[in-house]
């Protein structure tokens, strides 16, 4: 497999050696950043712990195992405990994503974000506060609220077999690093599937210039929904044309329904924006994955957080002592609404490409009972793209 090195373009390839959209020949708006990752947010760490495990029939608590846990520290290991600009949004509520009511409450994020299965909230949860405990006991000296959103991943996984424990979820974040993002079926992303292809972790960014200055936004996803038929890339509705080979829709034992599933997306962002603005950016979410084709099922869970890494430590909560004094105020700088459109487009951008990024970035997997899931075929693909909107959309 390639390296990452000087001869090779991180934007179009994962340090595994996959090809991203870009690698495909795929149009795409905007300008990325220097790894078009997350990580060209300054400061933003991504790591992931793995698990792949067994073959063959599921056996409840034996497997097979293909899941795992992904982790996003905003001002990288180091930072923690200083609080972000942050909002949040929901599209469709069947999901989870802990730490939204604090966040909703006071507009800042000062934890780890981790992202996992369904059923592994709950130890994903523990590890964070216990990683966090063992390297910020300061921090840990008051309550602490990581954000932690899920996923289902029950058609490849032992979902049951309570496999990811805490200190997976620890491991995840002791290898946060900065730099390229491997994508596709690492981290919380192992087992998922999107628009019934192998699906899992993705990610892009953009750059806004501003004046003088250049800002980054850029999106993770874990991404886990759509029905084949909505599939869109570059605007050509490809999945009304790649019905065939689908062993989820063609399983009459299996009980979900086509488009079920769900997505979690953090936005990140250097520009200095308002918690609101943060809200705002979460909202325009939906947009970026409608590019792709979704229309929302009501059986997915889409949640989606959005954070700025400018104005660091004014939002840090302190416990007050005595009286307030004349100095006991804080400052923030932030762009002006009237200027937000660019940001608002960028994050629309950067969500498109991170979905696609997770699906050609892929490979197929057989999980539990042989329950196959597909990868995106890139020859047929480059082949529909070519063809043009305009015959795929023929009567």
């Amino acid at each position: 497999m390639l390296s990452i090195d000087d001869r090779v373009d991180p934007s179009q390839v994962t340090p595994s050696g996959r090809p991203r959209a870009r690698a495909l020949g795929i149009p795409l708006d905007g300008r990325p950043g220097p790894h078009n990752a997350i990580t060209d947010v300054p400061g933003v760490q991504v790591g992931y712990t793995t698990l792949i495990e067994g073959a063959g029939p599921l056996v409840t608590g034996q497997g097979p195992v293909r899941t795992g846990v992904t982790a996003i520290l905003p001002r990288g290991r180091d930072g923690v405990g200083r609080a972000c600009a942050a909002g949040w949004f929901s599209l469709n509520g069947n999901g989870e994503m802990t730490g939204t009511a604090w966040i909703e409450e006071t507009g800042a994020l000062a934890m780890p974000v981790v992202i996992t299965n369904t059923h592994a909230v709950g130890p994903a949860h523990r590890g964070v506060v216990d990683w966090v405990v063992a390297h910020h006991p300061q921090a840990a000296r008051q309550w602490l609220l990581p954000v932690v959103g899920e996923t289902w991943d029950g058609y490849l996984n032992d979902i049951n077999g309570s496999h990811v424990r805490p200190e997976h979820a620890v491991a995840a974040l002791d290898s946060a690093a900065s730099g390229p993002v491997d994508e596709g079926s690492v981290g919380g992303g192992t087992g998922m599937n999107c628009y019934d292809f192998k699906g899992g972790s993705g990610t892009a960014s953009r750059v806004v210039d501003y004046g003088s200055r250049s800002y980054t936004v850029a999106a993770f996803v874990q991404a886990n929904f759509g029905s084949r038929r909505e599939l869109v890339v570059a605007g050509v509705p490809v999945g009304r044309a790649l019905l065939d080979d689908n062993p989820m829709e063609a399983n009459a034992s299996w009980p979900a329904p086509s488009g079920a599933g769900s997505v979690i997306v953090v936005i990140a962002t250097d520009a200095p924006l308002l918690p609101g603005q943060c809200k705002a950016l979460a909202r325009r979410v939906p947009i970026g994955l409608g590019r792709t084709g979704t229309s929302g099922s009501h059986f997915s869970g889409d949640l989606f957080l959005a954070f700025s890494t400018a104005n660091d430590a004014a939002l840090s909560s302190t416990f007050p002592r005595g009286a307030a004094t004349d100095e006991d105020y804080e400052s923030l700088t932030f762009v002006p609404w009237g200027r937000i459109d660019p940001f608002f487009e960028a994050t629309v951008q950067s969500v498109e490409e991170a979905v696609l990024n997770a699906l050609v970035a892929n490979e197929t997997m057989t999980g539990r009972d042989d329950h196959r899931s597909p990868a995106l075929p890139h020859t047929r693909l480059r082949d529909l793209l070519a063809t043009g909107r305009q015959e795929l959309t023929a009567p």
